[in-house]
């Protein structure tokens, strides 16, 4: 784990709110001058503890209403088979994350289709098409509501710390 101060923690917590924030708004949130809080950015680019910034978008507006959550059992469970599913699997273009599980399961895929025979189409003649795929059992989400409180594990925790956004079709 990264070692991080107050001020690193503080970056951190104004950049996971909006990472498209200029520095200069970083640097007069966190009370540093924009080049303390450029320095201190690019130090957590170079440790490895910012790794990007992503586009969140509603999957509804492009296209993709219908989210799933796919178990996939995969049999045998050699080192060859569950890494040749997962960079299949990660291919596709209804998967939008990958998750390698212990379990019963040894995969959960975040699928967003069009509707609901996209999705029967996906797990029928897709996933079930893989001689490897032992067991597939898929749970529609209605909303997913992500969480903003991801700060480091050092920092305390405090009630009504962010907003959680909504994502997914409603009900």
């Amino acid at each position: 784990m990264a070692e991080l101060d107050e001020l690193d923690t503080a970056i951190l917590r104004e950049l996971m709110r909006d990472a498209r924030r200029t520095n200069r708004d970083v640097a007069a949130a966190v009370g540093v001058a924009p080049t303390t809080a450029l320095d201190r950015t690019r130090s957590l680019r170079d440790r490895g503890v910012i790794t990007g910034a992503r586009l969140e978008v509603d999957l509804a507006k492009i296209g993709r209403a219908v989210q799933a959550l796919v178990a996939v059992r995969v049999r045998p469970p050699t080192r060859a088979n569950i890494e040749g599913f997962r960079e299949w699997a990660a291919g596709l273009p209804e998967v939008i994350g990958v998750f390698v599980t212990a379990g019963n399961e040894d995969f959960l895929l975040h699928v967003a289709v069009p509707s609901n025979d996209h999705l029967y189409a996906f797990v029928i003649d897709r996933l079930t098409e893989k001689p490897e795929v032992a067991d597939v059992r898929t749970s529609i989400v209605y909303e997913h509501i992500r969480s903003s409180n991801l700060f480091p594990e050092s920092e305390p925790r405090r009630a009504g710390r962010g907003t959680p956004s909504r994502r997914g079709p409603r009900r």
